[in-house]
């Protein structure tokens, strides 16, 4: 299948290499992917502030970039859900109305895509230890996915994929809530942290780059024995890593 990538601006100038990994095992399930390196943020950031008119202009540029007629992946479940959801709030009865609407029905979370669409479950990827994974709240309640990650870890040789405690709970980052409400968000990062520590993981995977970096700063911060891992990057593990 040919499917256009689209990498979130986050990981582009911060996980590079789950960008990499991305392509890598979207190649390993037969995909032939095409990167238009023009693009750049699908407006998340602004629309989330309230600055609707900025969050247009910038959604108006992420339609533009992308084909209304090609498969679109991405390894974010937090930028899919935005366009999957919130674009209708920046274009419904505009004249990108009926673009905006194919694109929506287009684009899909790297999770849901191998799973749902390919059928494609199993990589020959390797990681020895004990992982928990976090529903984000993009994943969880704006695309829908749940079971799917789960599917993928458990075919990865030597991960033993536990549950814990208020997993579906958010991580505090929030974007711009991290911002503005600080002690709250480095609270919530440090319930999910203690729970995982709690059921003996090594691991935290999620879909979400954002989620991850959040909780990885609290760890790194705090010297504590776990490492965040974002999905590709798990699934590129043992025969797929830069």
């Amino acid at each position: 299948m040919n499917i256009e990538l689209f990498i979130p601006c986050f990981i582009d100038q911060l996980f590079p290499e789950t960008a990499f990994n991305t392509i890598k095992v979207l190649e390993k399930a037969g995909c032939t992917v095409k990167y238009n390196p023009a693009q750049t943020c699908c407006g998340q950031p602004a629309f989330n502030a309230g600055f609707w008119d900025d969050a247009k202009a910038v959604g108006s540029k992420f339609l533009n970039d992308f084909s209304e007629d090609s498969v679109i992946v991405s390894p974010s479940a937090s930028c899919t859900g935005m366009v999957k959801n919130y674009y209708n709030d920046l274009f419904t009865n505009t004249a990108a109305h009926n673009k905006c609407r194919a694109i929506q029905g287009n684009i899909y979370e790297l999770s849901d895509f191998l799973v749902n669409i390919l059928q494609f479950d199993y990589f020959g990827a390797e990681l020895d230890g004990k992982a928990v994974y976090h529903d984000s709240c993009a994943g969880l309640r704006e695309c829908k996915i749940k079971d799917e990650p789960r599917q993928l870890l458990s075919k990865v040789l030597g991960l033993e994929l536990i549950d814990m405690k208020d997993e579906e709970t958010c991580c505090g980052f929030g974007g711009t809530f991290a911002v503005k409400f600080d002690a709250i968000s480095t609270a919530m990062a440090q319930q999910k942290v203690d729970n995982a520590i709690a059921a003996d993981a090594d691991y935290i995977i999620s879909t979400d780059a954002s989620c991850l970096m959040h909780l990885q700063s609290y760890i790194d911060k705090n010297e504590l024995p776990l490492k965040t891992y974002h999905l590709a990057d798990v699934l590129a593990k043992g025969w797929g890593n830069i």
